[in-house]
């Protein structure tokens, strides 16, 4: 299964070996999340994709906001996931953070994404986690990315 998670910085892929579809993994998920070195075991960071500018992080984030997918992330999805042929099954899950957009995502893609109570977990891990997982940015520069598409968006 494939994470995908937006950020104010970009788009990031993590990749969780072992997915129950059901949901049975809820309450692992949630006793790992406290611990970084336990969680870590469970995802892992697949592809990341930074956001250019400030406006192009701004364009990304809004349109994600109204369940719309912009070139950039058709561009990321496509290049980082397993091709899919629309005759056959897709391999993989792609689990996202709205419900909503899983329709625009494969209109665009042709990828279907799914949610669940599982996901939401191990989004919130992710988040916890995320200045420590991603090591190609710094800590202070994500807060940074964070305040100022904020203050644009809030405009």
């Amino acid at each position: 299964m494939f994470i995908l998670f937006e950020t104010a910085s970009g788009y990031c892929l993590f990749e969780k070996e072992e997915y129950d579809e059901t949901g049975g993994q809820l309450t692992k998920i949630q006793k790992a999340i406290a611990d970084l070195e336990r969680f870590s075991k469970m995802v892992s960071l697949a592809a990341y994709q930074p956001f250019e500018t400030a406006e192009e992080a701004l364009d990304n984030i809004f349109k994600i906001t109204h369940c719309q997918v912009s070139s950039t992330l058709k561009a990321f999805l496509t290049a980082h996931l397993p091709a899919t042929k629309s005759s056959k099954k897709q391999k993989f899950a792609l689990a996202i953070s709205d419900p909503k957009l899983g329709q625009p995502i494969f209109e665009e893609t042709g990828i279907t994404a799914s949610f669940n109570e599982s996901i939401v977990e191990l989004m919130r891990g992710i988040r916890t986690h995320f200045g420590k997982i991603l090591k190609k940015v710094n800590e202070d520069d994500l807060s940074k990315a964070q305040l100022g598409l904020g203050h644009s968006f809030s405009r």
